[in-house]
């Protein structure tokens, strides 16, 4: 084809016209918009969105591709056609004549369970016709009964926060004022403040059960802790000769004595006391703390206030409600 013909498409000179404005009146453009957004914003239910699948999957299976026009004047279409396609059904035609080929599309079937390949739909209907006569029915949960489910575990979490910070109340009230047994008094009578002691060094029987549980969890883990760290300096540390001249602080600064750390004695016994303890609820153990402020401290764990007598007046009450 020559250049400058008639037939070739001039592409640098191609005008397009407007295409004409759609003239809608105000009222029916404000219809038209809340009638889209009523349509937006209706939730589909899982039934209706495999229904119009379906049909959108029936329609295109059932309208062939090459009844468009412009399908016969597409590319494929022509390959096709070179290799001796006319129309019909496709596929090996028989020399006998009965055979036409394939007219009509492979039925698509679409797979709604989760199982494997394999795992086809007689099999299971087996395996639920035998569980029907087992007497097995699949558990259906009760709405209700989930929702009042999840309300009680998170109630459950708010309370053993709770029950966790009147546990360290306890007991910084316990260090704070001991019990007559334990009093700082020296045995001699002199008056002289006898040091506080370490926590690993007493008996965790000695303990009220309230929080006992509390410091036998801090022992356990300050244990593992020191027990890696010991791990590491071992492992890090360079060989070293034993010099009996040597004195022990610098032993000890120069990291070639080892430090010995002492745990309560009876951390790995068993506390049936306590065991029995952490099966209450945990609205249970927090009554029987609080009560414990209340009765040997004369604290209020919801006032956050020490009270001066037995009496505690100003104190709305023993539970929280009393205090909203």
């Amino acid at each position: 084809m020559a250049p400058g013909s008639d037939d070739e498409d001039d592409y640098m000179n191609m005008t397009f016209a407007d295409p004409e404005p759609v003239k809608e009146s105000s009222v029916k453009r404000a219809e038209r918009l809340k009638k889209e957004s009523r349509a937006r914003g209706v939730i589909k239910s899982k039934a209706e969105i495999e229904e119009e699948e379906a049909a959108a999957r029936e329609k295109a299976l059932s309208t062939s591709m090459l009844d468009d026009e412009r399908a016969k004047k597409s590319k494929g279409f022509a390959m096709m056609a070179k290799m001796g396609f006319t129309g019909g059904g496709l596929g090996k035609k028989r020399d006998d004549g009965e055979g036409a080929g394939r007219a009509e599309p492979i039925k698509v079937e679409i797979k709604g369970d989760r199982g494997g390949i394999g795992m086809d739909n007689e099999k299971k209907r087996k395996i639920r016709e035998a569980a029907e006569e087992l007497g097995v029915k699949a558990i259906k949960l009760d709405p209700d009964e989930y929702r009042e489910r999840v309300r009680k575990e998170r109630e459950d979490a708010r309370l053993e926060k709770q029950f966790f910070a009147a546990q360290r109340m306890a007991e910084r009230l316990d260090d704070e004022q001991p019990p007559a047994h334990e009093s700082s008094a020296s045995p001699d009578g002199e008056g002289h403040e006898k040091p506080k002691r370490d926590i690993s060094t007493r008996p965790l029987k000695s303990f009220p059960v309230l929080y006992r549980g509390l410091i036998r969890h801090r022992e356990e883990q300050e244990r593992d802790r020191r027990m890696r760290h010991d791990l590491q300096q071992s492992l890090s540390r360079l060989p070293t000769y034993e010099d009996d001249l040597e004195d022990e602080d610098d032993k000890t600064a120069m990291g070639k004595k080892q430090t010995v750390y002492a745990t309560a004695d009876d951390l790995d016994e068993e506390d049936a006391e306590l065991d029995a303890f952490n099966e209450l609820s945990p609205g249970e153990k927090l009554g029987q703390v609080l009560a414990y402020l209340r009765k040997q401290h004369r604290y209020c764990f919801w006032c956050k206030t020490t009270y001066d007598d037995d009496e505690m007046e100003g104190c709305p009450g023993l539970t929280e409600e009393d205090h909203d």
